[in-house]
């Protein structure tokens, strides 16, 4: 496929407003797609229909949104308007999310992630088609449900996936895999379960030569991250389970400075794209190598230029 480079919008430092002239520039700067996110900032959907006027011609994806946090029959309606909005360049994201985001903010039971994800794809796939949807699923039953506006061309359905199950089920049912925190070394290992299938990956980057201080940032992800327990299974099966364990150790006891002391240089170095802007743009480039087809930037800020500076400055040369 034709090499595909994301960047994750809105930008983390300010509001979709304020966001507006640093996404319109992204096309100028030969980023192909968009990617927003839904964690406790912009919802999903919103940042993808403005970024459809503000940018055309860019792929519009979510990355992901949960499928617990909405009914099946109104992430269809979201689908198939951001699909009516740009016809043939929104790709739907969905995925299990974590009992954090589903059960605590959300106040919704987060039961059987993968049977509710796997339930969610094939409804919204045939909700999509304009085909009236009665079925009875593991998770839920829906009764008669017709989209009144069925998009002319159905988007693909990509879904977040870090362990085998998860991930053939991607390769097998959507159109794609969508994971992150991992290593340029680590794309082979999730490549070989998914096959041909479309590989995206959001990967964290500083621009900045100040290691020390990046490692310390990253540290904090990090943690926030993999004591998740999806990320921490993840990473078991990647083989960090040995060295990650006296982190997870120490945030079980609730001491989360010596979490984040136990997290090794190497560990932070490996999942965390970091140096000037050449050396972060080689180390992306070792992620398409190794198979990843679609890398979706996430700039941190703190580095030593701006961020509207390091978005231009990691742009595909």
């Amino acid at each position: 496929m034709t090499q595909n480079w994301g960047m994750t919008i809105p930008f983390n430092d300010r509001s979709l407003a304020d966001s507006r002239a640093l996404i319109a520039e992204l096309p100028s700067l030969g980023y192909t797609d968009v990617w927003s996110a839904e964690v406790n900032g912009a919802d999903g959907f919103t940042p993808l229909a403005m970024a459809s006027e503000w940018a055309p011609g860019v792929r519009l994806g979510s990355a992901i949104v949960p499928v617990f946090t909405r009914g099946p029959a109104l992430l269809a309606m979201q689908a198939a308007t951001l699909a009516d909005l740009a016809p043939g360049r929104f790709v739907l994201g969905i995925g299990s999310s974590s009992p954090a985001i589903v059960e605590r903010w959300n106040a919704v039971g987060f039961d059987k992630p993968y049977a509710r994800t796997r339930d969610t794809l094939r409804f919204v796939k045939e909700a999509l088609t304009g085909e009236k949807v009665s079925a009875k699923y593991e998770t839920f039953e829906v009764k008669g449900f017709k989209l009144e506006r069925a998009p002319k061309t159905p988007p693909k359905i990509v879904l977040a996936a870090l362990r085998p199950r998860m991930l053939h089920l991607a390769a097998e049912e959507a159109d794609g895999a969508i994971t992150n925190w991992l290593s340029p070394d680590d794309v082979r290992k999730v490549r070989a379960e998914v096959g041909d299938t479309e590989l995206i990956a959001r990967l964290f980057v500083c621009v900045s030569e100040d290691a020390d201080k990046v490692r310390a940032l990253g540290r904090w992800m990090l943690a926030a991250y993999l004591t998740v327990p999806a990320y921490a299974a993840f990473h078991d099966w990647l083989g960090r389970g040995e060295v990650l364990r006296p982190m997870h150790e120490a945030w079980a006891a609730g001491d989360r400075q010596a979490a984040l002391k136990s997290i090794p240089d190497e560990v932070v170095d490996s999942l965390i794209v970091h140096g000037d802007a050449a050396t972060c743009r080689a180390r992306i480039q070792q992620y398409v190598d190794n198979g990843l087809d679609t890398p979706v930037l996430a700039p941190i800020p703190g580095g030593e230029v701006s961020l509207d500076q390091a978005v231009r400055d990691l742009a595909p040369q």
